[in-house]
């Protein structure tokens, strides 16, 4: 059984989801300082209200909550969903909590160095 809705309708379910996506989701994404909630996200791109954001493209920052998670290149592919954008990813890269290594350290690295007081 197939039900089809008049397009006011649909238009209001529409919103309706998508504002419970933006409730439910804590990622967000920074570009030159404007935050814009993140609807959906998967491995090669995420989708984010059409209102909040027309076309974006290049560096962008994804956070979860205040956590932040990825550097990104972007590009815009496709006006999906009523109302959602998808961008695909062209690089993401982790963000890490301390900078990279460029050197190797061996097993049994001592953490720190204890020294006689005297």
């Amino acid at each position: 059984m197939e039900t089809v809705f008049s397009k006011e309708i649909q238009a209001g379910l529409d919103a309706a989801r998508t504002a419970s996506l933006k409730k439910a989701s804590r990622l967000r994404i920074e570009v030159d300082g404007v935050v814009h909630p993140v609807l959906r996200m998967w491995k090669t791109g995420f989708a984010i209200a059409i209102e909040d954001a027309p076309k974006l493209r290049g560096l962008v920052d994804i956070f979860d909550g205040s956590k932040h998670l990825f550097q990104c290149l972007i590009v815009a592919t496709e006006e999906a969903a009523p109302g959602e954008m998808h961008y695909e990813f062209k690089r993401a890269t982790a963000v890490a909590e301390r900078a990279a290594l460029d050197f190797e350290l061996p097993d049994g690295t001592p953490a720190g160095l204890i020294t006689d007081g005297s």
